[in-house]
């Protein structure tokens, strides 16, 4: 199974994308929305684990940010987003917006603690997040049925039990 991961960003009014891929196999387990530890440092990969985490970071802080970035001053989001979505250095951005490096990493924290606190209190992304996973439910369902042609009512009374958690959620 491979995972893409897509960050979005604008710089110079151009929206630009990079991507990263994660595999999936039986010796190295591991999902994009949790990383399980325990498969991974028995494997002996410290250096895999990291990477891992690390993509899970950025996506954390890509959703958060897409759901609550707006809400920053237009000074924080210029510096959050040269640190999270465009990947530059602290030295880099630093040096651009003429402030010291510690300034930026103290301003970086400071958005990542608001950006949490606005989760904390909206939940709009674990929502979100939910919502997604019951929408692939649905969408695994009906693969399931377009291969068999069986069990329909069984089928539709999933759909609606998923659709209920839906609409709770909402």
């Amino acid at each position: 199974m491979i995972f893409f991961l897509i960050r979005r960003f604008l710089k110079n009014n151009q929206v630009l994308y990079s991507s990263y891929v994660l595999r999936q196999s039986d010796s190295f387990p591991f999902t994009l929305q949790s990383v399980k530890k325990k498969y991974l440092t028995t494997l002996g990969c410290s250096s895999n684990i990291t990477e891992v985490m690390k993509v899970n970071e950025i996506l954390e802080q890509a959703l958060l940010y897409d759901f609550y970035g707006e809400l920053l001053t237009s000074h924080q989001k210029e510096i959050y987003e040269q640190f999270v979505l465009e990947d530059l250095s602290l030295s880099e951005i630093a040096q651009d917006a003429g402030i010291s490096r510690q300034g930026v990493h103290d301003l970086v924290k400071r958005c990542q603690k608001i950006l949490e606190g606005y989760e904390e209190k909206l939940h709009l992304v674990r929502r979100f997040l939910s919502i997604k996973e019951n929408v692939h439910e649905i969408e695994a369902l009906l693969d399931q049925y377009e291969k068999t042609k069986q069990n329909t009512e069984e089928m539709i009374a999933q759909i609606r039990k998923i659709s209920g958690l839906i609409i709770e959620e909402l």
